[in-house]
């Protein structure tokens, strides 16, 4: 049977397979006008302390789902984990889903907790690590600049991208993000930057690089420019 109102068809997808949750959400795009006919169910639940953690991958009443089920000792674990690396899809599931179940309150409490995490925004990154991340980019537009082979222009041409786009987010003290979620990152920090980084990739891969250089060289500037000669990390010594 297949259920065409995603809340509808998380909500009983998680009676059928969890009717003692303490709290469940869905989030993800499928609740945002982004929503396309391949979004999925991103569905947290949220059980009994002593209950096994689990991520499943399914199909449901016509869906595909991404099951997160938690205690809230391992939810609180996972996304410690994860802020440390400025990125927790977790985090945002729950921050900015909808309730689905809320047993005494505990689907709400996660959720303001999501909420808070979310606008406490991830740690500073420092000097020494933006400079970790200016020297990569410097040594790859040096790729850039010298590079004949169009297979490797590809693979070029899109890692710096990639790095210019988590630069500029670094930078600003926002979240990271993979995939789709970086460009929505990054459109909400730096609006239009996405689409300029887009035009300018696809000039790239046709052998035009200078706009694509351009931005990276436009996000690497308020932290100093382009980093090679000079920079220096000392290695570990094994004992």
């Amino acid at each position: 049977m297949e259920i065409t109102d995603p809340v509808l068809a998380a909500r009983t997808l998680v009676t059928e397979r969890h009717p003692r949750a303490h709290a469940a959400l869905l989030g993800g795009s499928v609740l945002t006008a982004r929503r396309t006919a391949f979004s999925d169910l991103d569905v947290v639940v949220l059980l009994a302390d002593g209950a096994d953690p689990y991520r499943e991958s399914l199909r449901f009443a016509g869906w595909p789902v991404e099951l997160f089920v938690h205690t809230r000792d391992s939810w609180e674990g996972y996304v410690e984990r994860e802020i440390p690396e400025r990125r927790s899809p977790l985090l945002f599931m729950c921050a900015a889903g909808t309730l689905l179940v809320d047993r005494d309150g505990a689907g709400a409490g996660l959720q303001e907790y999501a909420r808070r995490l979310v606008t406490a925004g991830p740690p500073r990154a420092s000097a020494a690590e933006l400079d970790d991340r200016r020297y990569p980019l410097t040594d790859l537009l040096d790729d850039l600049a010298g590079c004949g082979d169009p297979g490797e222009r590809l693979f070029i041409v899109t890692e710096v991208a990639r790095r210019t786009a988590e630069f500029v987010l670094l930078a600003e003290g926002a979240w990271l993000g993979g995939g789709k979620w970086l460009s929505r990152r990054l459109a909400e920090v730096r609006p239009g930057l996405p689409e300029r980084l887009a035009v300018a990739v696809g000039s790239a891969l046709d052998g035009d690089t200078d706009a694509l250089v351009a931005l990276a060289d436009e996000a690497l500037e308020p932290a100093g420019g382009r980093l090679w000669a000079g920079y220096r990390r000392q290695g570990v010594t094994r004992r």
